[in-house]
């Protein structure tokens, strides 16, 4: 006979199943699927490919409205009263990223981004404004995780992750810049104006006259890229090299922040997609505070949140500072930016160039 005890415990019978329930199933490959099936069947993979699906959704849903999806409000602005004008009225999207994204391959899907003004505004770092010029200037490589740092260093390669890129390309954005530099200092003493990081940015993507650079179309395209931290890099070394031969370049940062809260401010809906952490993450959630919070949000990173620092801490902390609007739609994606984000943008930005 089996014990009593022992049954009672492994058969325990479970509660009934809600009629909402979704069984987890994931794609069935004895059958012809099209790329926009595939990617819709991983809303019921579970774990990642979970919040992947839910990602997918969020991102459209961010791409798709428009302020005439809602009723008029009864302190609505006399602007936004016409049918036309609301018709034409989006979701401002922000792009955060950290600088070793631009590094990567996924340089080119934010210039796809940029160029066909699919966001709004961008947040990175000194490293995601500078790399995309070197780059116009001299390549990157594919490389290893694993090379010897020291023998790198004495054949003047440096290493991102498993990525390469020779000193020599950073000498040539010194020879690139400095004369630029010299220009915006003389612009400055002539007109009385302090330059900006986002005005900074703009006048870089102008002079690089380069449609394979991402602030080249930021430029063209009127969009707004903000960078924080502007001097951690080699933009950095080349205005403290540039500071001792014409001292003077001023970068007014009050100038940005009050740009980026007014955008965030201004903004019918707002929706968030941040790749990685740190400054670029925290900068446009601290915006969107300023509207009493994102309505659409979509994380990708790596981070944990046990070290209780806002690179690895999911939506929820947000929702509790204000950054992201409680009861909206939020979603973090815990996985490698390179792996992800090129079929999250396939299967929403791109899905029409997508066979």
């Amino acid at each position: 006979m089996i014990p009593t005890g022992a049954s009672a415990a492994v058969l325990k019978p479970s509660d009934p199943i809600p009629h909402d329930a979704v069984p987890v199933q994931g794609p069935n490959f004895e059958k012809k699927l099209s790329f926009q099936d595939f990617m819709t069947s991983y809303e019921r993979i579970g774990f990642q490919a979970n919040s992947f699906g839910k990602a997918i959704d969020i991102v459209d849903k961010m791409r798709n409205w428009r302020l005439s999806d809602d009723p008029v409000s009864p302190e609505e602005a006399d602007e936004y009263i016409d049918p036309q004008v609301r018709a034409n009225t989006k979701c401002n999207i922000f792009l955060g990223y950290t600088s070793n994204l631009i590094s990567s391959g996924l340089r080119e899907i934010f210039l796809y981004l940029v160029k066909n003004r699919m966001v709004s505004a961008i947040v990175t770092t000194a490293g995601g404004i500078e790399e995309d010029f070197i780059k116009c200037l001299g390549k990157t490589y594919l490389a290893d995780f694993n090379l010897d740092g020291a023998e790198l260093r004495k054949k003047g390669m440096n290493r991102i992750g498993n990525l390469v890129v020779p000193n020599d390309n950073y000498c040539k954005f010194e020879d690139w810049l400095t004369p630029i530099l010299d220009q915006m200092l003389a612009e400055q003493k002539e007109t009385g104006q302090p330059w900006a990081p986002s005005t900074f940015i703009r006048r870089l993507g102008k002079e690089i006259n380069n449609e394979e650079s991402v602030y080249y179309w930021a430029y063209k395209n009127d969009i707004p890229v903000f960078c924080p931290a502007l001097t951690d890099g080699s933009i950095g070394d080349m205005i403290y090299f540039h500071s001792f031969r014409s001292p003077g370049l001023i970068l007014d940062i009050v100038h940005d922040i009050r740009a980026l809260n007014e955008l965030s401010r201004k903004s019918k809906k707002a929706g968030m997609i941040i790749l990685g952490g740190g400054v670029c993450k925290h900068q446009i959630a601290n915006a969107m505070l300023i509207r009493n919070g994102a309505d659409y949000s979509v994380y990708i990173n790596t981070g944990q949140e046990f070290d209780g620092s806002d690179s690895g801490a999911r939506p929820d902390e947000a929702v509790s500072w204000g950054k992201i609007r409680a009861g909206s739609e939020a979603v973090k994606i815990f996985a490698d930016a390179t792996l992800v984000f090129p079929m999250l943008v396939a299967a929403t930005f791109a899905k029409d160039n997508m066979q």
